[in-house]
């Protein structure tokens, strides 16, 4: 981690709990939070991320901006009980389920800004380019169309949403892969972007994805990235699973975040990352829930270190020489790469507030209270969150959470209907 000292600190006692930071969740696709348990049924016995990708697109074409909004305030509102105080919202549904345009471009965008301001959570939204259906530059499929932009037309989305930036919101930028992206365009956008626009990128989530472009590009993808861009700390690398030793130090000297999701990457056969040479090369990193088959920071960070427990057959993987703690090093190592990952510089001062009547912390210090909270058990120990000063969760409970389950529910009964 580039901050040694990152993890003094992080509890704090006060009256009726133990306060502790907000989580960033730094990888985000709303939607997909109502597809959740949808996919885990057979299609085919090779089933991989590519059978489930299908499932998907069939889901995505049934998404407009009123369920967009619905599915994403239940989103947020869970992110919010759970302790996640800002979401980077990895946005690429745009249009229409046959490409068009709606009438408002911004539209779907929008519905996830408002739902963000209805919540109360951070939003660093990210406009996705997609382009291209691999490396080939084949075209888009016809499942792929609502995603599309041309680089002028994804350039006039980013100036629309623009002006809606404030306390709450900012908008950045992200390309969805090497594969759906040329580097012309890339350099095209980067180009225009304003100079402290976070971006990020889904990169070598998939030894296909490293096979594809070896076979095109004679490189792998984070080799290829960091040989002919200028990658820095504005950059987060989704995923990048599949590192070689000399990619996963690359990345970490460039001061680059990798957003790592363990949920989704598990639900989806990808991989696991390779935590403990990163740490070691003092990379920095965070995490997401991404496909949301589970909206809980305890459980994203907890399987962080199962994962590699379980394929190095040791205990206690995430620490370092500052560190001894595995829970402090990995809330530490959250805390650290939020400011960049996501364009707030105040995202430190939010606050989630621990029960201290939960049996699981009786008798808890400052020592262990962080270990106790993401190692001990599933009950939810949140019993407030605060985001920029306001109170959003009090007893455990986003203050509006009623009516947006009600309206969530409406609309996920009507999505599986239609």
């Amino acid at each position: 981690m580039s901050n040694p000292d990152s993890t003094a600190g992080l509890a704090t006692a006060v009256e009726g709990g133990w306060r502790v930071p907000g989580i960033a969740n730094l990888h985000s696709h709303a939607f997909q939070r109502a597809m959740a348990g949808l996919a885990e049924r057979q299609t085919h016995p090779e089933d991989s991320f590519w059978t489930w990708r299908e499932i998907m697109y069939r889901f995505a074409a049934r998404m407009d901006p009123d369920s967009t909004y619905a599915v994403a305030t239940q989103l947020y509102a869970e992110m919010l009980e759970a302790g996640y105080t800002t979401v980077c919202e990895f946005h690429y549904v745009h249009h229409q389920p046959d490409g068009t345009p709606y009438a408002d471009r911004a539209a779907m965008s929008k519905a996830l800004i408002a739902a963000a301001r209805d919540t109360g959570i951070r939003m660093t939204l990210l406009p996705v380019l997609y382009m291209t259906g691999g490396f080939d530059g084949r075209a888009l499929s016809a499942r792929q169309q609502r995603f599309g932009h041309g680089v002028g037309d994804f350039l006039r989305l980013l100036e629309d949403l623009h002006p809606l930036q404030d306390a709450q919101v900012r908008i950045g930028c992200a390309f969805h892969s090497l594969r759906a992206v040329p580097e012309s365009a890339m350099r095209e956008v980067l180009a225009a972007l304003p100079a402290d626009a976070p971006i990020h990128i889904h990169i070598a989530e998939q030894v296909g994805e490293v096979q594809d472009s070896l076979a095109v590009r004679n490189a792998r993808p984070v080799e290829w990235l960091l040989r002919e861009f200028a990658v820095d700390r504005r950059w987060t690398l989704v995923h990048a699973t599949h590192l070689t030793q000399e990619e996963t130090r690359g990345i970490a000297s460039r001061g680059a975040t990798v957003a790592i999701c363990p949920t989704t990457e598990a639900n989806l056969g990808d991989g696991l990352f390779p935590l403990r040479d990163y740490l070691q090369a003092g990379g920095r990193w965070g995490i997401g829930s991404d496909s949301h088959v589970s909206v809980s920071p305890v459980e994203e960070l907890r399987w962080l270190e199962y994962g590699q427990r379980l394929v190095t057959r040791h205990r206690n993987i995430a620490v370092t020489t500052h560190s001894p703690s595995v829970g402090e090093t990995l809330l530490g190592g959250v805390l650290d790469s939020a400011s960049d990952a996501t364009g707030f510089q105040s995202v430190r001062e939010d606050a989630v507030l621990l029960d201290a009547a939960a049996p699981v912390l009786a008798g808890a210090t400052v020592d262990d209270v962080v270990d106790r909270w993401l190692f001990a058990g599933n009950r939810p120990l949140v019993k407030q969150v605060r985001v920029a000063g306001r109170t959003v969760v009090s007893e455990g409970r986003h203050a509006d959470g009623e009516a947006i389950a009600r309206r969530y529910g409406e609309t996920l009964r009507r999505l599986l209907r239609d």
